[in-house]
């Protein structure tokens, strides 16, 4: 399952003699690490925990550091009272914002990341370079890495992962079905596939209209909008543009699979993910894990198709969110110096290598094999990053060269408001897509609501900001 969210990033000069993490590593460093403990937590998500376990033991290697790690399924419960006391606080976690649980999200609010500007400026550990000669720049700048919109990197991106509709390309084919670009052409193509027993639309989670929802606001509203939209201007939610994303959501529900909402939750979010396997239902919101994460129950001969969002007219433009997974330094974290060598170090070439090389385990090639054999894990945002995407997966990759715009799903960071959850697998903006979808609340009601909360965190930044 994915992990959550998506692009645009943005970075203050860390001295050799000040912290370590601004200097190659030596014999003399090495030995002086070994006295040394670095605390490591994360989520135990669709790309698995083997990757990080094979680069936290070079890094071990390379620099001497001990490295104790943490990776959980349900990460957010875990580390949530350790934060809280104080205790135990990792060094480095890796959870992305719009996780499940939502401890990232809650950290931003309680500003209680730290500020982790001098990254850029850091050695790689092992190599010659510093971190920004070789991470993408666009990946650094941004809501995503900068929430505060003050000019300082406080989230480091992970891994590089465009979202979009992924389909049963091979039952398209076998139809003769057109693979649809506008909302028109989805919804003439819903009712055909009615006609057969078949469901337009599914989705694993409400979660994952993060990706959906932003790039559809993006394709109805307009990237200038959409810029206002994020940064919680109340007047620009009330375009009629904007409120047409939510129209649109609400008419997918005659075409989405009965079962879907009673399987959107973490256990059998697999389920809905099946169906566009089995034939049941044709598109699905997911990212470029999606293939390797379901490699067990794919038959052979199936074949994904993944599109952007449609466009809202025919012509129009149509968008993908790219989902860039994120790891970053609690505001409580002891060792912040070693946590920056770390992250430093995982954008090397080695580390890269790993983490691409070891994914989530595929049990199906594994049995077959007789051997351990793993899915295409994160692939880093680093210059020369085409060079890690296999034959296979390259169409997951290639959006942009066929017209698709790229944008971001991250809003800008806002004041706790009493009462008032907006964003996340149970907010209002997202989390809501399960009770439209079963008919418990109309589209008039979630837009009303989502404008309420909106003025609301707008009213609450403004006065945080007259302080």
């Amino acid at each position: 399952m994915k992990m959550k969210k998506v692009l645009s990033l943005g970075l203050s000069l860390l001295m050799c003699g000040t912290l370590l993490v601004g200097c190659g590593t030596d014999n003399k460093e090495s030995v002086a690490n070994e006295s040394k403990t670095l605390k490591v937590a994360g989520l135990d998500g669709g790309y698995g925990t083997k990757g990080w376990q094979e680069v936290i033991k070079k890094f071990e290697e390379k620099t001497g550091v001990k490295v104790e790690s943490t990776f959980e399924k349900k990460i957010s419960d875990v580390l949530r009272p350790k934060l809280t006391s104080g205790k135990d606080v990792p060094d480095v976690i890796y959870l992305s914002v719009g996780a499940v649980g939502g401890l990232t999200d809650t950290l931003i609010k309680e500003k209680q990341i730290a500020d982790i500007s001098a990254l850029l400026e850091t050695e790689i550990p092992g190599e010659d370079k510093k971190v920004k000669d070789k991470i993408l720049t666009p990946f650094v700048e941004g809501a995503t890495a900068d929430p505060y919109g003050d000019g300082k990197l406080r989230l480091a991106p992970l891994n590089l992962g465009p979202c979009g509709l992924f389909y049963n390309a091979k039952l398209l084919k076998d139809k003769g079905w057109d693979v649809p670009t506008d909302w028109d052409a989805m919804f003439e193509l819903g009712e055909k596939a009615k006609k057969e027993g078949i469901a337009l639309f599914t989705y694993p989670t409400a979660g994952y209209f993060d990706a959906f929802f932003t790039s559809l606001l993006n394709a109805t509203a307009g990237p200038e909008t959409y810029a206002k939209l994020i940064a919680y201007d109340s007047e620009a939610w009330k375009l009629p543009e904007v409120k047409k994303a939510f129209e649109i959501v609400g008419k997918l529900k005659d075409y989405t699979l009965e079962t879907t909402v009673a399987n959107a939750n973490g256990d059998n979010f697999t389920k809905n993910q099946q169906a566009v396997i089995d034939g049941k239902a044709l598109f699905i919101p997911n990212g470029t894990w999606l293939p390797g994460e379901m490699a067990a129950t794919t038959p052979e001969g199936f074949e994904w198709g993944m599109m952007g969002i449609p466009a809202v007219k025919k012509g129009g433009d149509t968008y993908s969110t790219n989902f860039v997974e994120q790891m970053y330094v609690p505001e409580k974290a002891e060792n912040k110096d070693l946590a920056l060598q770390f992250i430093a170090y995982c954008y090397s070439d080695e580390a890269a290598d790993l983490f691409r090389k070891y994914g989530g385990k595929n049990e199906k090639a594994s049995k077959e094999a007789g051997e351990d054999v793993y899915n295409p894990g994160y692939l880093l945002p680093i210059k020369g990053y085409e060079k890690r995407i296999s034959e296979a997966e390259a169409p997951y990759y290639t959006l942009a060269e066929k017209g698709v715009k790229t944008n971001s799903a991250t809003f800008m960071a806002a004041e706790a408001v009493e009462g008032v959850t907006l964003l996340g697998e149970t907010g209002i903006l997202f989390g809501s897509v399960n009770s439209v979808m079963n008919g418990d609340k109309t589209v008039e009601k979630w837009y009303s609501e989502s404008l309420d909360a909106i003025a609301k965190i707008e009213k609450a930044n403004a006065e945080a900001a007259k302080k």
